[in-house]
């Protein structure tokens, strides 16, 4: 091919100094043909294919590789053939001669022409995008996966992030109650994936979950659901859930709890609001007020984000809720019981009465206890007491060991009666304030439950601690006599 130097010159021969076609090709050694082209063409044209490569050995086959690489789309990626894996079978079982480069540059040129091509989209104000993604982080000293809610909004490309030990309804419905607070309004219309949160099942028409029905009713959102595996039709919130992941979360973030990772979290989306972005004149801060403006304004009552289901207590004074026992007071066995799952917390009510709030175990057949609801029981069964297992991991100070064991040497099975008494105090007063209580006791000389709670008493009404009993009616009157002689003859009497 020659270089536009000599077209340069072929053409200033023939279309300036007037010289014909076959003098310039004797002039330059040229063949008059091509000459021609360059009179056509002020640079080098490249070379055109006039028709496509003939395959003698593949083109039997196409077909055959159409068919494979059709099927291919509807399996997973990580299983679908490869241009080695093609030539293999192509071998085996049709009897291919040719060579493996020939089967990879088709496959390749085939992938090429076929490569999905997409459409900019103009995102109307006030509509939002959801999605879940996963980062790890280290929460209360422990490395564990993640679970992050990513709320877009992408006319601003405003964002809200929030972590949860799991994706389930209670997060899925909780990070939708937070992402409107933090957004002071809710979107017009929310696009999803098709998460099994909220769509139970896809037959021509989905079918929303009770869960979501009841969130989108107390907030009156629009809801709108991608196609099934494309996440391009969501590309804004996907891209966020990767941004989040890199610039938030690197290095892998470290805290104490939840609640101080969502607090981060909350100050690093803020901060993200003052950036003017690509292509962008204002920031993200000012744009968010044009969605604003749409959004439709928060319910007045908040929305509980939580699975609610009954229950009955077992013989053991527990209520089972997603593979784990929760205790309850054991006056309330054999009850039937109505639970609220929450994120972090579950409470369980009897009637309209709240009787038992644990911190929510995320693990598969854990018990969660609470010391203080087998106290009655075991005031009663003192025998089960050094092996209940309810208190085996009940963390006390060392004052409260020393009290038990005063009290079980001077009393024996009564003084362990009287440490669980003691221990029952704990319903009403705080483990700091009942410590101090029991050094008091120890200190004059009176361990006992009455006396340690006549102790508490006068540090809460800001008294010293004295003994006149007119002040303190709820403690036991006792009226001591002077001794008579007389009252010694009636000892003999009764000795007789």
């Amino acid at each position: 091919m020659y270089k536009v130097e000599v077209y340069l010159s072929v053409r200033r021969a023939c279309l300036v100094e007037g010289k014909s076609i076959r003098q310039v090709s004797e002039e330059f050694g040229i063949n008059r043909r091509t000459v021609r082209k360059m009179i056509q063409n002020a640079v080098p044209p490249g070379y055109q294919r006039k028709q496509e490569a003939k395959k003698p050995k593949l083109g039997a086959h196409l077909e055959f590789i159409h068919q494979i690489l059709k099927e291919d789309k509807g399996c997973p990626k990580k299983q679908r053939h490869t241009a080695k894996r093609i030539l293999v079978r192509l071998k085996e079982e049709r009897g291919y001669e040719g060579e493996y480069t020939v089967v990879r540059d088709y496959v390749r040129k085939y992938h090429t022409l076929n490569k999905e091509m997409f459409c900019p989209l103009e995102h109307p104000a006030g509509e939002a995008q959801v999605d879940f993604g996963e980062a790890w982080a280290v929460i209360g000293g422990e490395k564990q996966k993640c679970h992050i809610f990513v709320m877009d909004i992408p006319q601003s490309d405003a964002c809200f992030v929030k972590a949860y030990p799991h994706e389930n309804t209670e997060a899925f419905c909780e990070g939708h109650a937070s992402a409107f607070i933090f957004f002071a309004g809710v979107p017009t219309k929310i696009l999803y994936d098709n998460t099994t949160i909220a769509v139970s099942f896809i037959l021509g028409k989905r079918k929303k979950t009770r869960a979501f029905c009841e969130l989108q009713s107390h907030y009156l959102f629009e809801e709108k659901f991608a196609r099934v595996r494309k996440g391009n039709d969501k590309g804004k919130v996907e891209g966020l859930v990767g941004y989040a992941r890199r610039n938030f979360m690197v290095p892998i973030p470290e805290f104490e709890t939840f609640d101080d990772f969502n607090t981060y979290l909350k100050n690093c989306c803020l901060k993200r609001q003052k950036d003017i972005l690509y292509g962008q004149k204002e920031s993200i801060e000012e744009r968010l007020k044009g969605d604003t403006l749409c959004f439709l304004p928060l319910p007045e009552v908040p929305f509980e984000a939580c699975i609610c289901q009954s229950g009955r207590v077992s013989s053991q004074s527990l209520v089972r809720f997603k593979g784990n026992d929760y205790s309850v007071p054991i006056r309330y066995g054999h009850r039937d019981v109505f639970i609220k799952g929450y994120v972090q917390e579950v409470v369980i009510s009897c009637g309209t009465e709240i009787i038992a709030k644990h911190t929510r175990s995320y693990g598969q057949g854990e018990k969660i206890f609470n010391p203080l609801h087998y106290l009655p029981l075991l005031e009663q069964k003192t025998g089960a007491f050094d092996q209940a297992a309810p208190l085996s991991k009940w963390e006390l100070p060392p004052v409260f060991k020393k009290c038990q064991n005063l009290l079980e040497q001077r009393n024996g099975k009564e003084g362990k009666r009287e440490y669980i008494r003691i221990l029952s105090l704990l319903e009403t007063y705080s483990l700091e304030q009942l410590e101090g209580g029991i050094k008091e006791a120890l200190t004059l000389g009176a361990l006992n439950c009455a006396s340690i709670k006549h102790i508490l008493l006068c540090h809460l009404d800001e008294k010293p601690v004295t003994l006149n009993m007119m002040e303190y009616p709820h403690l036991p009157h006792v009226f001591v006599t002077t001794t008579k002689p007389q009252d010694y003859g009636k000892l003999l009497e009764r000795s007789c």
